[in-house]
């Protein structure tokens, strides 16, 4: 009896369950259009998402394609810099050349007849002179001596007044620097392939013979009345 009364309850039990079960309401239409139009919605903002992604990825390739552009055409730059200063060092080097010649074959052979002109012997010709003493330098590029007279010249492929005043300091310094010709009359001179009037003018102005490439050959430019600075 009491088994049965305790299948009877539970009996009910599960009556009472399906009935609540199927009171709750089932969707109905509208509710699913609602929730198609919903997930398409979604579907739709997605998609605009995606797509606003892609067109930021055109947009960053388009950047990364004229930024690689602009890299080709810097290294073309850098290669045609390249090619100019190797081509400018190339000249350098011959005018070094060219001016080493000059030195050479024009300048000191006018100097030497610079001395003749004077009645002075020539004992020694030497180019590019060094010293360095206390802190000091000096470079001279042609030093022409004999016994009591040496001549300092400085060559120029064409000359300025800032090369004059260069010369006039290296003039100051050079017994101090070289104290072996501290008791020798020492001159200056200035030698250059191109030089304008007034540069050659400035020169002679403050003591310095002028010697001017003239085609083969090198002229002494400055005048019978010149009389040259000694130091």
């Amino acid at each position: 009896m009491g088994s049965k009364r305790l299948r009877n309850t539970n009996s009910i039990h599960d009556k009472s369950f399906i009935m609540l079960t199927f009171q709750e309401p089932a969707p109905t239409f509208e509710d699913v259009w609602r929730m198609f139009q919903a997930t398409d919605k979604q579907f739709q903002e997605t998609d605009k998402k995606f797509q606003a992604t892609d067109k930021q990825f055109q947009e960053t390739d388009k950047k990364f394609q004229a930024t690689d552009k602009q890299f080709q055409e810097t290294d073309k730059k850098i290669q045609e810099t390249d090619r100019i200063i190797k081509n400018l060092s190339k000249q350098l080097g011959e005018l070094g050349n060219r001016l080493g010649e000059f030195v050479e074959q024009m300048v000191a052979p006018a100097v030497v007849r610079l001395f003749q002109e004077q009645g002075l012997e020539v004992h020694e010709c030497s180019s590019n002179v060094t010293s360095k003493r206390n802190g000091e330098a000096l470079e001279i590029d042609l030093l022409v001596i004999n016994d009591g007279v040496l001549v300092a010249v400085e060559c120029k492929s064409q000359l300025t007044s800032a090369h004059v005043d260069k010369h006039l300091e290296r003039m100051e310094k050079l017994k101090r620097l070289l104290p072996l010709y501290k008791n020798h009359r020492a001159l200056g001179a200035l030698a250059t392939m191109v030089a304008s009037d007034e540069d050659k003018a400035y020169a002679q102005e403050k003591g310095f013979y002028v010697l001017c490439q003239n085609g083969e050959g090198i002229d002494i430019c400055n005048g019978a009345a010149f009389t040259p600075k000694a130091w």
